[in-house]
């Protein structure tokens, strides 16, 4: 048999049969919300338990911790068990000065404790962890390298920790540029996006400095949505806006409401992948014809 014809036949088989076009990569963006990020677990748990893959994530502030987690490959029991023991001193530290209240240093040893990974060469699934650089405006996807200074950067909320200063950049929080990193996960080669957006418009008045800093930047945000909601193939809300800032102790409840608004979202998601997988195979099935020409 000519060796053009039995490649052609391949072709065809794996067209008629799904084979390699079978499923698109699907991409998971995290958007940040310090302990309400919790409920990221939620979402990836009801993803999992309906055998939705991840192939790539991007995280913005608790988003990128709660990614470096999962892509660590710890089990979501176990990052759950960890959250919920965890308190502002285990990253955090009071530390006034022009720039900042607190410092985020102690992440670095956070990450070498309870996640045994250092680099994103360690974790399994890749990752981007999304900052924003304060003297351009730019939002910067760190995928390479040292994880410590990237997840610093990201979770460096302006007004409360002090800006990271990284590879020449002085680095803050994530949201500000990138609130949930839908467009990192798309430079990932992500045929399906799937946001999480954790709102923060509690009805709540605000009791502390983070939550008037908070609800300020909320107001904000609302206002720049529309770009990365419309490069989102499914959206996924979380009901968070009852949850404080520092609630790790109510992990139940946040893990609880990530698994009901992704469940919500499961016919959805299913069909973004099935519109995404008939994109492809047509694509496929039009080089397979392009090629029969040739």
């Amino acid at each position: 048999m000519p060796h053009w014809l039995e490649r052609a036949i391949g072709r065809f088989r794996e067209f008629a049969y799904g084979g390699a076009v079978e499923r698109p990569k699907i991409g998971l963006a995290l958007g940040g919300g310090f302990a309400r990020g919790i409920a990221h677990l939620g979402v990836l748990r009801t993803l999992e338990q309906n055998n939705i893959p991840i192939d790539c994530i991007a995280g913005t502030s608790a988003g990128a911790m709660l990614g470096i987690s999962y892509a660590s490959g710890q089990p979501i029991e176990q990052i759950a068990r960890r959250a919920a023991a965890t308190r502002f001193s285990d990253f955090g530290q009071w530390k006034l000065s022009w720039m900042g209240l607190a410092t985020n240093n102690r992440m670095d040893g956070y990450l070498r404790r309870y996640m045994g990974v250092t680099t994103f060469a360690e974790l399994k699934i890749p990752l981007a962890i999304a900052a924003t650089d304060l003297e351009t405006g730019e939002a910067v996807f760190f995928r390479e390298g040292p994880l410590g200074p990237a997840l610093r950067a990201s979770c460096a909320y302006p007004g409360m920790f002090c800006p990271v200063e990284f590879q020449g950049r002085l680095l803050v929080d994530g949201f500000l540029a990138a609130a949930v990193p839908v467009e990192a996960v798309r430079e990932m080669g992500a045929e399906v996006i799937i946001a999480v957006y954790l709102q923060d418009d509690s009805d709540r008045k605000p009791t502390s400095a983070v939550d008037v800093l908070g609800r300020s930047f909320s107001i904000l945000q609302r206002r720049a949505d529309l770009v990365w909601r419309r490069a989102a193939d499914v959206i996924i809300e979380p009901r968070v806006t009852e949850f404080g800032w520092d609630d790790f102790g109510k992990t139940p409840q946040l893990v609880a409401a990530g698994e009901e608004a992704a469940r919500a979202a499961l016919n959805e998601i299913q069909a973004a992948i099935e519109h995404a997988r008939k994109k492809k195979r047509a694509h496929h099935f039009s080089h397979f014809r392009h090629e029969q020409k040739e």
